[in-house]
């Protein structure tokens, strides 16, 4: 799987804290351990929340970029 490869897809674009990572707790379960979802967010907040949500819950984040006001994030999901 490439780093823009992904299983599923979470759109949080227009959304606030702490709605994106509230979303990301629910949506995380629809992957299988070791799949990917792709976040698509605008709340620049997320660059801060999502790492740590990987962080504090055993995902990977693999990919994090920033493209015409879009934050977009590669988690892949852990065990």
């Amino acid at each position: 799987m490439t780093a823009t490869e992904y299983d599923v897809e979470l759109d949080a674009r227009g959304l606030f804290c702490p709605e994106p990572v509230m979303m990301l707790h629910n949506r995380i379960n629809d992957v299988e351990p070791g799949g990917v979802l792709r976040v698509v967010a605008t709340d620049p907040s997320t660059t801060r929340d999502i790492p740590r949500f990987c962080q504090f819950l055993g995902h990977e984040l693999v990919n994090e970029s920033e493209s015409d006001d879009l934050f977009i994030y590669l988690i892949r999901r852990g065990e």
